[in-house]
């Protein structure tokens, strides 16, 4: 009795494998009919950045020497359509997937400019929040920290600041300004000159500020911050023209 149980059980594992691989044959089978009928675009862009909307993207997935609408959907080469549109700098990452009505997917997810390298003799570009360098845009225009003088060739040629110690420390300096409400307003400008001393241009006061190195960020600017609060109350805001925080425990004003 027991056996013809096991037979039976058997039986019915065989029959549901059958059917699922019937079933999986028939799925395949009319996913290859299936045809891309339109490309719909989701752009992630909670920072507002505009450089790209979503005609840029539709427009680089259809330059992206790929046959896409028309195309038969088993032959789309997604993964190469998302190294393709990562090419672009603005984007920090790109997911292509289809469904089973015909439509392609596109979700891009924007990368956040950070700071600006402004150039005399060459076009500027921005630092995004992961050190990438994107390209500027004809089309919008970002307020961000800018970073000019002869260092900022140096930092170009990198690509990625995240990839060199310097760059690192450029971005930690810029995250510590950018996350501090007051600094983020003060701090207008840093040129960073070529052996990488920063001088910072503020927004309001009218001194330049000689950081130096960047080496003890939060101690510089807790020095900066007793400049600020406790002497030019006292001296008056236009007596100095520079102050300098390079050398521990001193703050020189000029």
């Amino acid at each position: 009795m027991t056996w013809k149980l096991n037979i039976r059980r058997e039986a019915t594992v065989v029959a549901s494998l059958i059917g699922l691989m019937f079933l999986i044959s028939f799925a395949e089978r009319k996913q290859e009919a299936i045809v891309c009928n339109d490309i719909i675009i989701e752009l992630d862009n909670l920072n507002e950045n505009h450089f790209l909307d979503e005609a840029d993207v539709l427009k680089l997935v259809e330059n992206s020497g790929i046959p896409v609408k028309g195309n038969n959907i088993q032959r789309i080469n997604l993964k190469e359509i998302e190294q393709k549109l990562m090419t672009d700098k603005h984007i920090a990452e790109a997911q292509l997937f289809t469904d089973l009505k015909g439509y392609l997917t596109v979700k891009v997810t924007l990368r956040r400019p950070i700071a600006r390298l402004v150039q005399q003799d060459a076009p500027d570009a921005y630092i995004a929040e992961d050190g990438t360098i994107m390209p500027m845009s004809e089309k919008y225009t970002s307020r961000v920290l800018l970073l000019s003088g002869a260092y900022v060739k140096h930092l170009l040629e990198s690509r990625d600041l995240s990839t060199t110690d310097d760059g690192k420390q450029i971005l930690e300096m810029i995250e510590f300004v950018n996350t501090d409400k007051f600094w983020k307003a003060q701090v207008a400008q840093m040129d960073i000159n070529s052996t990488g001393r920063i001088t910072i241009y503020p927004q309001v006061t009218g001194q330049k500020v000689e950081f130096g190195k960047v080496e003890d960020i939060e101690t510089k600017f807790e020095k900066l911050m007793i400049f600020y609060k406790r002497i030019l109350p006292q001296r008056g805001w236009t007596k100095y023209e520079r102050v300098n925080l390079e050398y521990e425990g001193q703050v020189i004003a000029e």
